[in-house]
């Protein structure tokens, strides 16, 4: 046998070993609604194949995975033939990649003239079609293979974000509508939260929620889930309009009330379309939902047609992909650390992997109810996720990889910090180390650096690491004893000179100066935030009626309930924690006296609800803005909502803020409101 035979037919049994693989993904994914294998994972194998058929173009078959795009219908759904493909897109992942492939199209039209393009964001999600007959949805499809998909007109009826019916005269008596279903990050958290707390099955990911959710049987469920939906192009089109370029069908679109994304850029050349990638790349982790990429196409609609496509591809536009934010890896072994209320929290550690464009080596698992939940042991490949600066966690464990030595994962009986006793309420999910600050060095770190953080005291230059030394030092016990410390202790420690140490000394004595509402922030009483804590100011405006507030009174504060209410009543009942506060007033911590009337604020009484990305101020400082106005912000839009604050990126909160009829405003408007009155 000669050396020739034997590689072709070891590429001829890869080609083969590659469709089996990916024909088992696919069915995973989009018929069991169930995958085991991340996005990137999935897109290694796929590209591979199509290395491969490229290479060796006569082992192409027509069953072979790159002749259709997706998963075949289910059985449940009628199919639907789209009159017009559903294309797929080529995709690069570097600047080189584009410029070849803008060479190839100016090659191909036989023009060394400029090219105009869209620049738009690639959402993760679902492609769809929907079919509007005199204006009325009749139909809504999924890609399926390209050619076929599936009925699910029932389904995308109850999604607020898609039309029912388009009134405008100029609306064609046809009208194919493509785009992308999804689901917004902040309301595919909110679902996980609430599946949690049910003890129900989480989904693995936004666009994975998206895709079984489209796919459920009753409507109903459907109407459950937060989608909503941008769309990108027409596909048939009869009844007189004959849009001349890309811009214009978004622009049409647009008019007639359908989503468009307010990312979509038009650019003139290439050096544009790189610009765009760039920014948009920088911005992934503010736009409010998944993206894996940016999508450019050749602007001109009549260029489109003479580039034409190739194998279900067009040539016209091309998909920049960035790194993917969900990958697949092992978990070495599950440690235990410990926060400043005491809770345990299970951390998995990982074998490192590259994902959202770090190495990620950890991941949080929240509790041991969650670790419960999925099924978790050591030993096991499982999907994490990692979307902008979002801690990494596990999603999901493919049990299909499980090892025969995997091991179960139980929660320690002892702190592993301080070796006090671990307790587990039967009404918390959290378990929590039974030892105060003044005994557990985790609790007491955790507790310094909420002290010190932004929201907080503000000390800068106190950060995570120092604290570490403080603590591992012995000189800090509680908060009170940072601003005891001197020159000679600072410059003992690690990377401290006498530069560093007069810097932060200075920094300390500032931040004796706060308000009330950062003091009783900084404490760290359990279940406590920022806004609670600026409540509680705002009701009591002095420390010692709150410290002696009763639970009846205190339960009469905006927003704090029963809970809150016994935990704030605990906290100050406590002897230690009263030494603490004495300490720190003994320390020279103090705050001027109020002297607006929080009834009397422009804003008094009012609901406000921050959504989408905001560019001049982040969410924290707007929002901080807005309640010294007397505003309360929250984050659901609901009918007793006075204003919602919409930028870029804004989902179903403004979706639902447009159909009850609340005001909306922009972060322009927003910026002359707080001009108005003097807030910054």
């Amino acid at each position: 046998m000669n050396r020739s035979f034997e590689a072709a037919t070891e590429v001829a049994e890869r080609v083969e070993a590659l469709r089996a693989l990916i024909r088992h993904h696919n069915h995973r994914y989009y018929v069991l609604d169930d995958p085991e294998v991340a996005d990137a994972e999935y897109d290694a194998l796929y590209d591979e194949l199509v290395s491969l058929e490229a290479e060796y173009p006569d082992l192409i078959s027509d069953d072979s995975p790159t002749q259709r795009i997706g998963g075949a219908p289910l059985a449940q759904f009628s199919a639907v033939a789209h009159e017009l493909p559903m294309l797929s897109l080529n995709k690069c992942t570097t600047r080189q990649e584009l410029d070849d492939w803008l060479t190839r199209c100016m090659s191909r039209l036989g023009t060394e003239e400029a090219l105009s393009f869209t620049c738009e964001p690639k959402i993760d999600g679902v492609a769809v079609a929907l079919r509007y007959e005199a204006g009325r949805l009749v139909l809504a499809a999924t890609r399926g293979d390209g050619q076929a998909g599936e009925d699910i007109t029932a389904n995308v009826r109850t999604i607020g974000a898609v039309p029912l019916r388009l009134d405008a005269d100029d609306v064609p008596q046809l009208l194919e509508v493509r785009g992308e279903i999804y689901m917004p990050q902040e309301d595919f958290q909110a679902f996980n939260t609430r599946a949690r707390e049910r003890g129900e099955k989480t989904l693995v990911n936004p666009r994975n929620g998206a895709a079984g959710s489209l796919r459920q049987l009753d409507p109903r469920i459907t109407a459950a889930r937060p989608l909503t939906m941008y769309c990108y192009g027409v596909g048939m089109l009869d009844g007189g309009w004959r849009p001349a370029t890309q811009m214009e069908v978004l622009e049409k679109l647009r008019d007639w009330e359908m989503r468009v994304n307010p990312e979509t850029r038009l650019v003139e050349d290439i050096a544009g379309c790189e610009a765009y990638v760039d920014s948009l790349l920088a911005r992934r982790g503010a736009l409010g939902y998944d993206i894996d990429g940016a999508v450019i196409k050749v602007n001109s609609l009549a260029l489109q047609q003479r580039l034409g496509t190739l194998t279900r591809r067009p040539r016209w536009a091309m998909a920049f992909k960035y790194p993917a934010e969900e990958a697949t890896t092992r978990v070495l072994s599950v440690e235990f650390q410990v926060g400043r209320t005491g809770a345990v929290t299970p951390v998995a550690r990982l074998d490192p992997v590259f994902v959202g464009g770090v190495t990620v080596s950890n991941a949080t698992l929240h509790n041991m109810d969650e670790v419960s939940r999925l099924g978790l042991h050591i030993g096991d490949t499982v999907m994490i996720r990692r979307a902008g600066d979002v801690i990494p966690q596990v999603m999901a464990v493919i049990t299909a990889r499980r090892l025969a030595d995997a091991r179960a994962v139980t929660l320690p009986e002892a702190c592993p910090a301080c070796g006090s006793p671990i307790v587990h309420a039967e009404e918390e999910a959290v378990a929590r180390c039974s030892a105060g600050p003044g005994v557990c060095p985790a609790r007491r770190k955790e507790g310094l650096k909420h002290f010190a953080s932004r929201l907080a005291l503000d000390i800068e230059g106190l950060g995570d690491k120092l604290v570490e030394q403080l603590v591992a030092a012995d000189l800090v016990k509680h908060p009170a004893d940072l601003f005891h410390l001197s020159e000679e202790q600072l410059i003992s420690l690690e990377r401290m000179g006498p530069k560093s140490a007069e810097k932060l000394l200075r920094a300390l004595e500032d931040s004796k100066e706060t308000t009330l509402a950062r003091f009783i922030y900084s404490l760290g009483i359990r279940e406590v935030g920022e806004a609670t804590a600026r409540n509680l100011a705002s009701h009591f405006g002095d420390l010692s009626a709150l410290m002696s507030a009763s639970i009846e009174a205190l339960e009469e504060v905006a927003d704090v309930g029963p809970i809150v209410a016994r935990h704030v009543h605990g906290y100050f009942a406590d002897s230690e924690n009263r030494q603490v506060v004495d300490s720190l007033l003994a320390a020279g911590v103090h705050w001027p006296e109020e002297t607006r009337d929080p009834g009397a604020a422009p804003l008094a009484g009012q609901t406000w609800v921050l959504t989408g990305t905001l560019e001049a101020l982040t969410r924290d400082e707007a929002k901080a803005r807005l309640q010294r106005l007397g505003a309360k912000v929250v984050g659901s839009v609901s009918k007793n909502t006075h204003q919602v604050v919409a930028g870029p990126g804004a989902g179903s909160k403004l979706t639902r803020a447009e159909r009850l009829g609340i005001p909306v405003m922009d972060e322009v408007a927003l910026l002359a409101l707080f001009e108005e009155h003097g807030v910054d």
